[in-house]
């Protein structure tokens, strides 16, 4: 079977790639035709993400095994993306070079029968430029509001100057407190 995924880059502009890849290929193969369909040169970390189906980001499958006990960590080219992907779970999240944090959202569009003389992947469709730089991200919790006030100890800047002036404590900094 071919999987069919429209890959859009997380932009203000409308930058998307249709991607056509083997059932049985890996998430590290459509990692390879994501960053050459965009134009990348593949020397940067990457990883995927499952999510649900409103985009919100779930478990990481890295490039590479960042586990503290090496195999302990499945990876890219552990998971076929039949094993992850299908009529149900359609959508997955990928993220290229984490310092520009390059963020596509990536989604099954169509599973069809394999084509005969097609070479796959395959960049189906390109739509869009890419820029010179990624959106900047911001990330905050929806509720950061709600952790502050649990950790608000109802002190100000007065309260914190209790100790200013008071001379009641001694210096113990001097040698003949130490021998």
């Amino acid at each position: 079977m071919v999987y069919k995924f429209r890959v859009i880059l997380d932009a203000e502009e409308d930058i998307f790639r249709d991607i056509a890849i083997l059932a049985d290929d890996t998430l590290e193969d459509l990692h390879n035709a994501i960053f050459n369909s965009f134009g990348f040169d593949g020397m940067e970390v990457a990883s995927f993400y499952t999510c649900d189906e409103t985009w919100n980001q779930e478990d990481e499958i890295s490039l590479f095994d960042t586990g503290d006990v090496v195999g302990e960590q499945k990876t890219m080219s552990s998971y076929q993306l039949s094993d992850l992907l299908d009529a149900e779970n359609t959508k997955i999240i990928y993220v290229y070079d984490f310092i520009n944090m390059w963020t596509f959202l990536v989604e099954l569009a169509a599973v069809e029968e394999q084509e005969a003389g097609n070479l796959y992947p395959e960049t189906l469709f390109s739509h869009g430029e890419m820029p010179d730089e990624a959106m900047e991200k911001s990330f905050e919790a929806d509720n950061a509001d709600d952790y502050a006030n649990d950790y608000e100890d109802g002190l100000d800047e007065d309260d914190l100057d209790m100790f200013g002036g008071d001379d009641s404590f001694e210096d113990f900094g001097s040698e003949e407190n130490w021998n």
